[in-house]
């Protein structure tokens, strides 16, 4: 990207050409008063056809002095300006790099010494900050004990303030969000649940106010510790339970009366609870009314056999009725035990646990305790299972305890795979093995099937149960193989698995490559959104960053978005954890050429959701806030062609990192955003994948906002003009 010419280079320019306009006519006519005015006529006679040479001369004298003074500004006004904008960077942004000591003499000299005089603060500040932190440990140890506490609670919990906004949540907050959201999966209830967002997306707000009333009410008769209660359906269909407590103000409100500063939910999923329970009501209702219909029709038939003079064949009929309806009500018991079981083991305290570390803990377990030899065979390090650990652990502890006593083993091998799906199981399997060495002739294995009917005792003083038990609570099953070539007999328990709790982050890509600029004023185009929030400080706004990767750099000629990434900015603090991250099937090729730029291969976006499907779940997630990007017109104009296609409009403020850069380093040469990110000392990993860019430009926007506050750029509206007033907003390509 060429850099902007001094506009006081032009106006210097000017100011030599008029001046030497001006002496060259002094100084004819000083000449030419001198002059006798014959001899002033035979000048002019002479001069007359080489009027043409003198603007030459004077041509070449004015590009020699444009030459002169370009160099002087080269050497006495740009360096110092570069050295200006950065040693502001210094002041402002923690972590930027030292001025680079380049140029003049005297400038070098100038970055030296301001190079010492921030180390010297640097050192100060350290100072200031360890005896900061020797203070605030005792603070910052409270605070990590409530962290623990939060992540760990079992309960979802929210703490929002009294216009609805989420100050804070736990994880499990974040999973029971993410089952209870309407959007495409793409989202994860990110739309839902996040710093600054309103809890009434979910709530009806009438209800919470309604507890919030209540809780009032109980505090001004004096309660101590307040709470209300209430269950709702989300608009997903869900039922939850919701304990709301209070958040008090340190100081009374007015007339003494206690008041609010917000409110604690904690949120219990009931729907399972629900439908179980309805369940049981069916299957207890099935019981008693399908009972007392065959026991009636047994009694009836019973008192029609009991006559003496009862017709034979009649009686032959009635005896069928008898074994009927006899049969039915078994099978309608055996059905109710089958029924109640599942429901049994539904209610077991179930975790999800790495199947790795499920081998690993029986594996200390059978080595302590038990004094085995314990082999690890094959373990798919990618198997999560849904558990109840203990009771499975007492079971595989109990079978090999058995096979020490009954058959004198003394090592056994434990593996772990997944298992393929069986007929009519909608969920995922893993198998678990528990192996030993095959003795000389053992044939019979009819015997060790028993092992999983006799009664086990889990734990000290615990009640007495079975293997069976414990495997079909976990609606899995048991039973004994032999694999002759190897040598080995093995109990292989067929478990529930599910998928992995946590995503696995993508492989970063980092290149340097850097797509051309792109400008357009559509960007600066006013909606009422826009309009809303002109008057609001930079410092106050929740912002959405993001970025597209996209199969090349012309949508109108059909190029297409293969990956949007973006992160949230709320009060000032880039908010990691709440993003969004997903690849885009483009219908379409990816060029070859373009695959060493952006790293997304063909295979990548196959079978991956559309750009149908992804927008919808990106406007949810940037909803309520302003958009940010680095080059920010092409990637708003993929996401405006889409707007018919998707009926979804993008209306949002939007604030371009690029050109906010050029607002307040107008003398750098480069603003692309590795440019950028080096003067700010960012360091940039995962450039040009969608989510990595959108990490950056986050961290460039938070150093560009006090930058902007000190040139008087304080809300987004100023924001927003400065930008469509530089340079660089006036180009098109």
């Amino acid at each position: 990207m060429r850099r902007r010419t001094d506009p006081r280079l032009w106006w210097l320019l000017a100011g030599a050409a008029a001046v030497s306009l001006a002496w060259l006519a002094v100084t004819v006519g000083l000449i030419a008063i001198t002059l006798e005015a014959d001899t002033r006529t035979r000048m002019l006679d002479l001069l007359g056809d080489r009027w043409g040479l003198v603007l030459l001369m004077w041509l070449a004298g004015m590009a020699a002095i444009a030459w002169g003074l370009q160099r002087a500004f080269d050497v006495g006004v740009h360096p110092w300006r570069r050295l200006a904008e950065e040693a502001q960077v210094l002041l402002t942004a923690q972590g930027a790099p030292a001025l680079r000591e380049r140029g003049p003499a005297e400038v070098r000299r100038v970055a030296q010494l301001f190079n010492q005089l921030v180390q010297q603060r640097e050192a100060w500040r350290a100072q200031v900050d360890e005896r900061v932190r020797e203070a605030a440990r005792g603070i910052e140890q409270e605070k990590s004990r409530l962290a623990a506490l939060m992540s760990e609670l079992t309960q979802s919990v929210v703490v929002c303030n009294l216009d609805g906004r989420v100050l804070l949540y736990n994880n499990r907050a974040r999973w029971q969000f993410r089952a209870l959201s309407q959007a495409p999966t793409l989202a994860g209830g990110a739309e839902l649940i996040g710093l600054g967002r309103s809890i009434y997306t979910v709530f009806d707000r009438a209800v919470i106010a309604h507890a919030l009333e209540s809780i009032r009410h109980r505090l001004r008769r004096g309660a101590t510790h307040p709470s209300a209660q209430f269950v709702t359906a989300t608009r997903s269909g869900q039922l939850l339970r919701v304990q709301v407590a209070p958040v008090r103000q340190a100081e009374a409100g007015e007339g003494g009366e206690p008041d609010l500063a917000g409110f604690v939910l904690v949120l219990d999923n009931i729907t399972r609870d629900h439908e179980q329970a309805a369940a049981r009501e069916r299957l207890w209702l099935d019981l008693t009314e399908g009972s007392r219909r065959s026991l009636a029709n047994v009694r009836a038939a019973l008192e029609v056999l009991e006559l003496p003079d009862a017709d034979p064949e009649l009686r032959q009929r009635l005896l069928g009725v008898v074994h009927d309806e006899i049969r039915a009500l078994g099978d309608r018991v055996q059905r109710l035990v089958v029924d109640s079981a599942t429901q049994w083991g539904s209610q077991w305290p179930m975790e999800d646990m790495l199947g790795a570390d499920l081998v690993a803990a029986i594996e200390r377990r059978l080595t302590d305790a038990e004094g085995l030899q314990v082999n690890i065979g094959p373990v798919d390090a990618q198997v999560w299972l849904r558990i109840e650990s203990f009771a499975l652990i007492q079971a595989v502890v109990y079978l090999a305890r058995r096979l020490r006593e009954d058959r004198q083993v003394e090592a056994v091998t434990l593996r772990l795979q997944s298992a393929p799906t069986a007929r009519g199981h909608s969920g995922a399997q893993a198998h678990l093995d528990v192996a030993w060495s095959a003795a000389a002739g053992e044939t019979s294995m009819a015997s060790l099937m028993g092992w999983e009917l006799d009664p086990m005792r889990v734990g000290e003083g615990g009640l007495a149960s079975s293997v069976r038990d414990v495997v079909e609570r976990h609606g899995g099953a048991l039973w004994v193989e032999a694999d002759r070539r190897a040598g080995l007999i093995f109990f292989r328990l067929l478990l529930p698995a599910i998928e992995p709790t946590e995503p696995t982050d993508a492989t970063a890509f980092v290149r340097t490559e850097s797509r051309p600029e792109y400008y357009d004023f559509d960007l600066f185009r006013q909606s009422p959104a826009a309009q809303a929030l002109d008057d609001v400080p930079l410092t106050a706004l929740a912002y959405t960053v993001f970025d597209t990767e996209t199969t090349g750099l012309n949508p109108s000629e059909g190029d297409e978005i293969i990956q949007i990434g973006a992160t949230r900015i709320v009060n000032g603090k880039l908010l990691r954890h709440e993003s969004f991250e997903q690849l885009v099937n483009p219908r379409r090729s990816i060029p070859r050429e373009s695959i060493p730029i952006h790293g997304i291969t063909p295979e990548m976006v196959a079978g991956q959701p559309d750009i149908t499907q992804v927008l919808p779940a990106f406007h949810a997630f940037a909803r309520d806030t302003v958009l940010v990007a680095h080059n920010a017109a092409f990637d708003m104009r993929f996401l405006q062609l889409k707007e018919k296609q998707t009926g979804l409009v993008f209306d949002h403020p939007v604030l371009d990192t690029l050109l906010l850069s050029a607002v307040v380093h107008p003398a750098q040469a480069s603003h692309r955003l590795e440019e950028i990110a080096a003067r700010f000392g960012i360091p940039v990993i995962g450039r040009h994948t969608a989510l990595g860019d959108a990490f950056v430009t986050a961290e460039v926007l938070l150093r560009l906002i006090p930058l902007l506050a000190e040139q008087g750029i304080r809300t987004l509206g100023e924001a927003r003009r400065a930008a469509e007033r530089t340079y660089y907003a006036r180009l098109t390509y």
